[in-house]
């Protein structure tokens, strides 16, 4: 297998080759080149033609945040945040995964070990941001919720499974969503509790429907969005239709908590063949559990294949289903 071409942005020489020379001693990563500004990365990434692209926040003339923005709206490519601002809860943080940004990470400042964890993080990002098929990002995706009729809810229960490598998909999708959505949960994996926060109040902020953090014993109502918290605690449904979240103590589930695998089965559980659920992740083996689970109930559920690509799938039928329509199709399985 050839190695993953990184490109470093940073203005600071020192960190782009602290940077650089951490990242080369991970396997399979080669850095193929450093860029000061976005001038310059925008030259360097025409000829190199990078895999990945580690982008400071902080640069002079064009922000990071605004060359992510220039890269997401004409040629779309996983990059990765480098900055002292993207750290926890940073509003940057959130704006850049709305953009489309694959992973956000404080820089590796500080002792060798915070280094060596922090690179190692941002290593496993690039792995995953491999297999994420990113869109362009649109004028839609830039404002907010726009307006649609009011949806007839069918009474089937929608949950989601997500990671920080999806949320710009996240924001498109309920974007699509008015305040009469149906009850909502999700789980977003591979964020921290205050970047999942910040995610979450802007959600709420520009959608119709209510954004909220889960908590345990909550009435699951319509109009509601419900993200899992980042606790150790996996996230189910209990029951249907009054169906009500709880949260379970218990360990990981194929090293994911909350894990959708438990989230999608309690709901298959509590739902049955009503239930409707949506994977936008690769993650792996607990993903892959989830999606199952559903479609052996004879639930609906949409998935992302190991192509990235996204197929609709009910007990051993399976049709594809195109990204540009993914919206549409899941409204059309919640909607009478």
């Amino acid at each position: 297998m050839s190695d993953t071409k990184v490109l470093v942005v940073d203005d600071s020489r020192m960190m782009r080759t602290m940077i650089s020379l951490a990242l080369e001693e991970l396997p399979n990563i080669s850095v193929v080149g450093e860029a000061d500004s976005a001038d310059d990365a925008r030259e360097q990434a025409a000829s190199l033609r990078p895999d990945v692209i580690t982008l400071d926040v902080e640069m002079p003339g064009m922000s990071g945040i605004e060359y992510l923005e220039e890269i997401m709206s004409t040629r779309p490519m996983p990059v990765i945040m480098f900055s002292t601002r993207t750290s926890k809860g940073a509003a940057d943080t959130v704006e850049a995964l709305r953009l489309g940004a694959v992973g956000c990470f404080p820089k590796p400042v500080g002792s060798r070990d915070v280094m060596q964890e922090t690179i190692a993080e941002v290593g496993e990002c690039i792995k995953r941001a491999l297999s994420v098929r990113l869109s362009k990002l649109s004028k839609q995706d830039e404002g907010s919720a726009p307006a649609r009729p009011p949806l007839e809810w069918n009474g089937r229960p929608l949950v989601v499974g997500a990671d920080s490598t999806s949320i710009s998909e996240l924001f498109s999708l309920f974007a699509g969503f008015g305040d009469d959505c149906p009850p909502t949960a999700v789980v977003l994996q591979n964020v921290d509790q205050d970047v999942l926060d910040g995610v979450v109040a802007k959600l709420d902020g520009q959608l119709g429907a209510k954004v909220v953090i889960a908590e345990d014993g909550m009435a699951m109502e319509s109009g509601t969005i419900y993200f899992a918290p980042r606790t150790e605690h996996h996230l189910v449904v209990g029951g249907w239709p009054e169906g009500r979240l709880q949260l379970l103590a218990r360990d990981p589930v194929a090293g994911q908590r909350p894990a959708i695998s438990l989230l999608f089965a309690s709901t298959a559980k509590a739902a049955g063949d009503g239930a409707v659920g949506l994977v936008v992740t690769s993650l792996g083996e607990d993903a892959a559990r989830g999606a199952g689970v559903l479609s052996d109930a004879r639930s609906h559920v949409i998935a992302v294949d190991e192509n990235g690509e996204y197929n609709l799938s009910r007990g051993h039928a399976s049709q594809p289903v195109a990204r540009e329509s993914l919206a549409s199709e899941l409204l059309k399985l919640i909607s009478k």
